[in-house]
């Protein structure tokens, strides 16, 4: 169970002894006799510089300044020990003896250990630990507990802490199993600095620390506790006694930091703050963690005011009943006077000038962590020993690790304080004061910070006298950007930034990630520099638009003045202007522009894949039927005219296997195959058109062009062909002239879609699915209008037109002309 770092000490052993007192006179001030025995380290004076020694060798603590304060937690032990003797309740019949001593110096400071820890007066690593040992209070540093604690550990003898001891590493228990402390850790004081930054919004701060185990711990502590936050470490330095401050307080304010933290011991603030006066450092924040926050001397020092605002992080002090009538005892007792009969070489004490009002009015904060931890350690040692009412079992062979299983359970309650730890030993109760150095010198409190779940901060922020004039300081790298810009970090720190707008179609959310610009969805748009995205307003031509509506019912007269044209065509079918209108082939283009006129009901009302694959397949489908019979019948007119003299042999072929239908049929067999394959390729589909407009989405059909092309090809080719056969019958006989019919008609198609795909380059709003519509019916118009409706009228108005001499007085009329 002992731990190998034993050796290393025992190495020292020999010349430690040799260096202590042996002959000395028992003193009442750090030694009390008792049934069992608790130790005591205090920092009674303090080692301001470090030692070099040449060989191992105790040292005088006298010959260094004595703290006060620490003075305090002594008389606070010595108290609360002899009012546990004086109990009936706790402890009857049993009393408690201690050995105090004070622990100047971190690593100097053995012998002390070495007594405690021995048995009759010699150290055996292997052997069992001293049996009325039940545990040591101590030590007030986290580097004079690192050099001492594995001494206690090995043995699982108790050593719980009352104050400075708070580095997050004694919670490790696997290297500390038996260490316990009454005061919250460093963990627990960055936290309340971190929500303290938090709270009011500082974000670019400088840390400065005790260059030890106690400020290494708190270091690293706070930069994993801003990890996740808008709070960046512009400096951070340590403390020590070769600091050159005037060199860290130019660093600072090159950097534009206006909040320091400095988290360290009240000898190191004093002369850190005292260096900030002497170098005229002027409006910043400072922010003290527990163990200097309610100095007494910093706030009355001269030039206070000047360095900016102190805010701080302290201990809630409790006054200890009787405790101020047994410093006026112990005064009076005089064992100050008997400073030179010490029993060891760290159990010496000269206090001759102090008064009892001077140790009373000393800082009190961590005075009610003394007192919890002596009983803390009494209550363990009354339930390990079964005490009851009037006597506790004296038949129990106590050690130290028994202490300790007890310790663990602790939950008494002490002046309304419940006191209970956590499976580290740490303590889970209480709450910690924040306070401000007023411009009176006092230390006022304006706040506190709960440590149970919520974990409650509350800092009332007018009772602070700001150095800004009532204003709460900022400090931050760069400014905070506008609304609606985003932050573009540097390349070090986050909180170092320059600001970027956010793009239309993007929005910045300053709460969740003020670095990035989201993009808005499909949905949505937003304006450039937006916060938030809106909702698009979708967009669609309704059946019940004046538009459609319109478009619609002229598909409808289109079929009936196509269904009156084929009753007309039909009741004068054997007329010359019917036969040379194209016969039965009029009935089939006639059917053709009614069925194309289908694809104009599709362009309205909310796309879907069907609807989008019927605005075009009737259309494409049945108007190039419409073309080959136009084609054909271009073909025919000028092939009796022209070509049959010419090339009778082709014209005899025509005639003999029906070319015309045969070419009609294999039109509409390519047309529809191009079709199909173009739309089993990739069909039209709904699309939602958002690039045009950024506040609305137009519901239309998105077309492949690869594999609509072919078929679109194909009808433009019918179409080429058809203008060059009616183009060349333009000098054709009057009633015969067909030719110049379809040429116009060829001709308003052209100029149709010509003008539809210029608009659509210019415009891609709502109403573009109307002008698609009524693009397809104007085509479907003009045949119907330029090529049926003239015809129609030389039936009706002028019939002696219609007649079979007529129609040869041209023919004859024409052949003479060619002839001549």
């Amino acid at each position: 169970r002992r731990s190998s770092a034993i050796l290393a000490f025992l190495c020292l052993l020999g010349s430690v002894l040799n260096a202590v007192p042996q002959n000395t006179i028992p003193s009442s001030e750090f030694q009390l006799d008792g049934d069992y025995l608790l130790g005591g380290l205090f920092n009674i004076h303090h080692v301001s510089s470090p030692l070099h020694l040449d060989r191992p060798e105790a040292i005088d603590c006298t010959s260094h300044s004595l703290i006060l304060a620490s003075y305090k937690r002594f008389l606070v032990m010595r108290f609360a020990v002899e009012e546990i003797n004086n109990s009936t309740s706790l402890l009857p019949n049993v009393s408690i003896g201690y050995i105090l001593f004070d622990q100047c110096s971190d690593g100097h400071s053995f012998p002390s250990m070495f007594n405690l820890v021995s048995v009759d007066g010699l150290i055996d690593p292997w052997g069992e630990p001293p049996k009325n040992l039940i545990g040591v209070i101590g030590s007030y540093t986290s580097p004079k507990t690192v050099s001492v604690a594995p001494l206690l550990m090995m043995d699982l003898i108790p050593m719980v802490t009352f104050d400075g001891a708070s580095s997050s590493v004694f919670s490790e228990k696997k290297t500390y199993p038996s260490f316990l402390r009454t005061i919250h850790t460093n963990k627990d004081v960055i936290e309340i600095i971190v929500n303290m930054l938090k709270h009011f919004q500082w974000h670019w701060v400088a840390f400065l620390y005790d260059d030890n185990s106690y400020g290494d711990d708190g270091r690293e502590l706070f930069i994993r506790n801003i990890q996740d936050t808008d709070i960046c470490l512009a400096y951070t330095k340590g403390l020590d006694h070769q600091t050159d401050y005037p060199q860290i307080f130019r660093q600072i304010n090159i950097l534009r930091v206006h909040v320091i933290i400095v988290f360290a011991s009240d000898r190191t603030a004093e002369v850190l703050v005292g260096s900030a006066i002497q170098q005229n450092v002027t409006n910043k924040v400072w922010l003290a963690n527990d163990s200097w926050s309610v100095n007494r001397k910093l706030p009355k020092t001269k030039g206070i005011r000047n360095v900016g605002t102190v805010l701080g992080v302290a201990a809630p002090a409790k006054t200890i009943p009787g405790f101020n009538d047994f410093v006026h005892s112990a005064k009076a007792a005089g064992h100050c006077e008997n400073a030179e009969q010490e029993t060891f070489c760290n159990q010496v004490l000269n206090c001759t000038g102090l008064s009892a009002a001077d140790i009373i009015d000393a800082e009190p904060s961590f005075s009610f962590p003394v007192y919890a931890a002596v009983h803390v350690i009494a209550h363990a040692l009354h339930n390990t020993l079964q005490c009851g009412v009037d006597r506790c079992n004296d038949n129990i062979t106590m050690y130290p690790n028994m202490i300790l299983a007890e310790l663990k359970k602790t939950n008494f309650t002490l002046f309304n304080q419940s006191i209970h730890f956590d499976e580290n030993g740490d303590p889970n109760y209480g709450f910690y004061l924040i306070v401000f150095w007023n411009h009176n010198g006092d230390v006022q409190e304006i706040g506190y910070y709960e440590f149970y779940p919520p974990f409650h901060l509350v800092i009332n922020s007018t009772e602070i006298q700001w150095h800004t004039n009532g204003k709460v300081p900022t400090s931050v790298c760069s400014q905070e950007c506008p609304i609606g810009y985003k932050k573009k970090p540097e390349v070090v720190h986050r909180c170092c930034f320059y600001c970027e707008i956010c793009q239309n179609g993007t929005f910045v959310n300053v709460t969740e990630d003020p670095y990035t610009c989201v993009s808005c969805t499909d949905a949505e748009w937003s304006a450039e520099g937006s916060t938030s995205c809106n909702q698009r307003v979708v967009e669609f031509v309704p059946f019940t638009d004046t538009g459609a509506v319109v478009i619609m019912v002229a598909a409808l007269v289109l079929v009936g003045l196509n269904l009156a044209v084929s009753v007309l065509f039909a009741i004068n079918y054997n007329t010359p202007v019917v036969r040379s209108a194209g016969g039965p082939m009029c009935f089939l283009i006639l059917i053709c522009l009614s069925l194309g006129s289908l694809s104009v009901y599709f362009y309205f009302g909310q796309p879907t894949a069907a609807s989008c694959v019927l605005r075009f397949f009737p259309f494409l489908l049945f108007y190039t039927v419409c073309l080959a019979c136009f084609v054909v019948r271009s073909f025919q007119i000028v092939c009796i005219f022209k070509i049959a003299a010419k090339f009778p042999k082709l014209y005899s072929w025509w005639m003999k296997y029906h070319g015309q239908w045969l070419v009609i049929v294999v039109s509409f067999a390519i047309q529809a195959l191009l079709l199909i394959i173009g739309y089993s390729y990739d069909s039209p589909k709904p699309f939602n058109e958002t690039f045009w407009y950024r506040d609305k989405t137009v519901l239309g059909c998105d077309i492949n062009l690869k594999s609509t092309s072919t078929s679109v090809i194909f009808l433009l080719s019918l179409c080429f062909l058809c203008f060059i056969f009616s183009y060349m019958g333009k000098d054709l006989p009057k009633n015969y002239n067909e030719a110049k019919s379809i040429t116009f008609c060829l001709l308003l198609l052209i100029l149709t879609w010509i003008a539809f795909a210029t608009v659509y380059l210019l415009y891609n709003g709502t109403y573009i699915q109307t002008l698609n519509a009524l693009a397809i019916l104007s085509c479907l118009y003009s045949f119907l209008m330029w090529y049926f409706i003239p015809k129609c009228l030389i039936i009706i108005f002028k019939p002696q037109r219609n007649t079979q001499q007529y129609f040869q007085g041209l023919i004859q009329s024409y052949t003479k002309t060619i002839s001549q």
